[in-house]
């Protein structure tokens, strides 16, 4: 056989999300659980199309002056627009002073992806600190990017199953100059714990001190706490504070459009005069990887910002969906402590948006998969949406015995 360059490919290790969802798909176990798959479910286990995102869609295909055409690079401008008023709030001052610029991305992934691309490839940073633990792609999209000094601060306490904020600051403290930070806006991914106001100023007050770079991650907007500006109080504060910063938006959550890749990437600049030449940095970046994002999912989120009965019809949708994971939490937590089940339990409520760091360990994640068919990511992260009304007494049971018998690491 003929020698081939491909031979020295070395296999990459699998994505566990994706590993752990295809273990459930395969299980024939009638009581099986999904506890690890970042997308909401109905009480039903069921994926949700939102009913005003189905009533938008029903009016695209009904007007016969949409077509398919190219968008352009940087994408939808409306849909640019309304999503950053939403981060930002629509009356910030920054929009009348012109110092707000958005473009469309394919998701929050691709939001972060021309962000790194352009902190790295146009503003020669090469530093970048996210959280221990994180969303288990930021590593890999800045180290792709071309970032070479990519550093953890500390985040989770798992002794206190809450924010290590005094380990958070001590880090940042020693992060070099122009470094940086990625922070979640709300509904930390994985851990579920969100820094207080007080806390949040703590950590601009270092960020500004430093003069380290802030990007804010934002996938759960509303999703979270079914407020959107309680939501977006973080990023907000950094706004009035007139930070230089970037933000990341996804609408896969808080609208269940997953697969469209709707997201915005918003730029916040002290000087307006600097934007016509961000703007033509970053479409050189997109037209060189995508070349221009997706209509689909942009015209239907237009649609429902600028619409004000549709826009409070969304607002319905998102207090349902965040209602429904609260409910959880609550049944969840009330179960295991009725049973008695080792350590406290209160951080399940305390936590918020879809995911909860339980604090059980990766041999306890596994039993629950041989034993119960109940599968999660082995770092105890569980999504609050796979517990329904209909198993999470089998849940919470499965979970005592797995705290209860399994004590290894």
């Amino acid at each position: 056989m003929a020698s081939t360059r491909f031979a020295e490919v070395q296999m990459a290790p699998p994505i566990e999300v994706f590993a752990v969802s295809k273990a459930f798909t395969d299980s024939t176990h009638e009581k099986k659980v999904n506890l690890s798959v970042g997308a909401y479910r109905t009480d039903d286990s069921k994926p949700w199309v939102l009913p005003v995102v189905r009533k938008v869609e029903k009016m695209l295909a009904e007007d016969d002056s949409l077509n398919h055409e190219y968008f352009p690079i940087l994408g939808l401008e409306a849909f640019s627009t309304a999503a950053s008023k939403i981060l930002l709030g629509d009356s910030h001052p920054a929009f009348g002073e012109g110092r707000v610029t958005s473009v469309q991305t394919l998701s929050g992934t691709g939001g972060l992806r021309v962000a790194a691309d352009f902190l790295h490839g146009v503003l020669k940073y090469t530093s970048v600190y996210y959280s221990s633990p994180t969303w288990g792609n930021h590593r890999l999209i800045f180290q792709l990017a071309g970032f070479t000094n990519l550093c953890t601060y500390r985040y989770w306490d798992a002794e206190k199953r809450g924010l290590n904020i005094e380990g958070m600051l001590e880090d940042l403290s020693k992060a070099p100059e122009n470094s940086v930070v990625i922070l979640h806006a709300c509904a930390h991914n994985p851990t579920g714990v969100d820094p207080t106001q007080d806390q949040w100023k703590r950590i601009a007050d270092l960020i500004e001190s430093r003069k380290l770079f802030p990007l804010f991650d934002s996938a759960y907007q509303g999703f979270a706490s079914g407020d959107l500006d309680h939501d977006a109080w973080a990023v907000r504060y950094f706004a009035d504070r007139g930070f230089e910063m970037m933000g990341t938006q996804s609408f896969s959550k808080n609208f269940g459009l997953y697969n469209e890749r709707i997201g915005n990437l918003v730029l916040m600049l002290k000087d307006p005069s600097c934007i016509p030449a961000v703007r033509s940095q970053l479409t050189l970046l997109v037209r060189g990887c995508y070349s221009n994002p997706p209509c689909h999912g942009a015209r239907i989120v237009t649609k429902v910002l600028t619409d004000p009965a549709l826009f409070e019809e969304w607002k319905e949708c998102i207090r349902t969906m965040s209602g429904r994971i609260k409910e959880m939490r609550k049944g969840l937590r009330e179960r295991l402590e009725k049973l008695g089940t080792p350590g406290t339990w209160d951080h399940i409520t305390a936590q918020i948006g879809m995911f909860s760091f339980t604090g059980m360990t990766a041999a306890q994640a596994k039993h629950l998969a041989d034993k119960y068919h109940i599968f999660l990511l082995s770092s105890g992260r569980i999504n609050m949406c796979g517990i329904t009304t209909g198993n999470i007494d089998y849940v919470a049971e499965a979970i005592h015995d797995a705290v209860s018998n399994v004590t290894q690491a």
